[in-house]
């Protein structure tokens, strides 16, 4: 950090936030293979949470891209600073007393650390949207695998880039076993059992 640089304290804090808003404010963050779910059970999760009064906000990998991650490509490089940017976005949301709900592919268990170091390891709910690349590549929503396929994309995840599947998530969802709706459910339910809404 440049000695420049020096950090404002405010008087308005989290904590008071929270107190506020009535609930704690953490990141649920969902990993999974591009067409795994992801984005669809985020956005039901952010539905069931809002209709409770729960202050949300869902971060989403291509409506990032088309902002604040605008010009970043898909080298190993821009996506793990893509990642980062997310993660410091995610942690001012939380600072912001908001449950922060991130859906990104995140391949890579380091990728995942940094984000997991950036945000605090007590303040992100690791998700894991489990789905075979067969099911993905049969889904493909978006025509992407076609796509890198005949190589018109170069690195895309499950093709000739890695996913490392997180080791230990907080939550593991099949999406091949489990409906959204039950999906949904499974996450509000842990939520409340461990008190964070």
């Amino acid at each position: 950090m440049s000695e420049n640089i020096v950090i404002h304290d405010y008087d308005i804090s989290r904590t008071k936030r929270n107190k506020v808003n009535g609930h704690e404010s953490f990141v649920l963050w969902f990993t999974g293979l591009s067409g795994s779910g992801k984005s669809t059970i985020a956005n039901k999760v952010e539905e069931e949470l809002f209709y409770k009064g729960i202050s949300t906000y869902a971060l989403d990998g291509d409506n990032i891209r088309s902002g604040i991650n605008k010009g970043l490509g898909f080298t190993k490089e821009d996506r793990l600073e893509n990642l980062r940017r997310i993660a410091e976005v995610g942690k001012l949301f939380v600072d912001a007393g908001i449950v922060t709900i991130a859906a990104f592919v995140s391949p890579l268990i380091s990728d995942r650390e940094q984000v997991k170091q950036i945000v605090g390891e007590k303040d992100l709910i690791e998700i894991f949207v489990d789905t075979s690349l067969k099911e993905c590549e049969k889904r493909d929503v978006k025509g992407l695998y076609k796509k890198a396929r005949a190589g018109e994309i170069k690195n895309f995840t499950g093709i000739d880039a890695p996913y490392e599947a997180p080791e230990s998530p907080e939550l593991h969802i099949n999406t091949e076993t489990t409906q959204v709706d039950e999906a949904v459910q499974h996450i509000i339910s842990y939520l409340e059992e461990t008190h964070r809404i």
